[in-house]
């Protein structure tokens, strides 16, 4: 009897083990990242506060304020049309999305570190971007003002 219990038992399990599907479960969609560990969107985007971010309209007075913050936290390292300590601006709106560049002004230490094109930046100019302590309004301004300087003649690479 209790040899009939033991068979019946092993059958039981051999035959629970042979489903017959995949013995692992499913995973769930895990989004694509870069060798850095970053997404698509952090690519694009940057890391920090800043998702997408949609412009409309050229603001004008927005413009002047960002033209103001400019000059106070980022003319020491930043020319138009020129290197300085970090590279020229002109054409930057063109080259990065509204978020990129948001998130590097807000959120430069984590890009100097693990954005791939940002630590390209680091070894051709070689000195980190620094956080100014620019709050979230006064980096939309500045966005606001570079904007305007899409006209500007882009530099050479």
């Amino acid at each position: 009897m209790i040899k009939k219990i033991g068979l019946v038992l092993i059958t039981a399990l051999v035959l629970m083990n042979c489903g017959g599907g995949d013995s692992e479960p499913a995973k769930a969609a895990t989004p694509k990242l870069s060798p850095e560990g970053l997404t698509q969107d952090q690519i694009k985007h940057g890391i920090g506060p800043i998702g997408s971010l949609t412009l409309g309209p050229q603001d004008e007075a927005l413009a002047s304020k960002g033209a103001e913050v400019f000059e106070l936290k980022c003319v020491a390292c930043h020319k138009v049309n020129e290197r300085l300590v970090g590279p020229p601006l002109a054409g930057v709106t063109t080259r990065r999305s509204p978020a990129f560049i948001m998130n590097m002004i807000l959120n430069p230490d984590e890009m100097v570190k693990k954005h791939p094109e940002v630590k390209a930046m680091l070894a051709e100019f070689y000195v980190p971007m620094t956080f100014q302590n620019v709050t979230e309004d006064d980096a939309r301004a500045i966005l606001e003002y570079l904007r305007t300087l899409k006209g500007a003649e882009a530099p050479e690479a």
